[in-house]
């Protein structure tokens, strides 16, 4: 029972993997989502970058017209305006490192994910030239396999043909011993 169980599953397994190629296949169009959800990622990041370092730009030339005004107020001895705009300035100039510090992580991330995208890329032409190269080799196989197999099956002709020549053989060595048995001759 357990052989026959294996050769259940044995069978399965071929019917499974009737087509090599579409295993190929699969995972090609795996790679191909996976490349096309890292490209949309990387715009994502891109447009981020944009709003990041405008959301920079403007933070810095913000800090420039408080650092202008505080100047200003420093002149003019205006404690209280002062006080005020340097909260402003800290302010200021920590939306500014803030702005910055995001923009440098969403390039690294863009860098990532390039990356990523590039070796996805690699992955996909590798696979691709590799599934032309089994596709031809599997075509090839079955062509060579279809005609061994003709050969084949006339070498088992050509066995059959021998077997038979030997009973041919056989039949005519006993029919001889008959032969010579009932004239009286005996064996020779």
């Amino acid at each position: 029972m357990a052989w026959f169980d294996w050769f259940r599953r044995g069978k399965q397994g071929v019917e499974a993997s009737a087509d090599p190629l579409a295993a190929f296949d699969g995972l090609i169009e795996s790679i191909d989502r996976q490349a096309a959800q890292v490209r949309r990622s990387a715009a994502t990041l891109l447009a981020l970058r944009g709003e990041l370092t405008r959301d920079r730009d403007r933070s810095q030339q913000r800090s420039d017209e408080i650092g202008e005004r505080l100047k200003v107020a420093q002149a003019q001895g205006d404690a209280r305006a002062e006080r005020t705009l340097t909260g402003d300035l800290a302010d200021a100039r920590e939306l500014f490192e803030q702005a910055g510090r995001a923009l440098d992580s969403a390039n690294e991330d863009a860098t990532v994910l390039l990356q990523t995208a590039e070796e996805l890329a690699r992955r996909a032409h590798q696979l691709r030239s590799e599934r032309l190269s089994a596709h031809a080799r599997l075509s090839t196989g079955r062509v060579v396999s279809a005609a061994l197999q003709h050969q084949t099956e006339e070498f088992d002709k050509v066995m059959a043909v021998d077997a038979a020549r030997d009973e041919v053989e056989r039949a005519r060595a006993l029919a001889d011993i008959y032969r010579d048995e009932s004239t009286g001759r005996g064996p020779r």
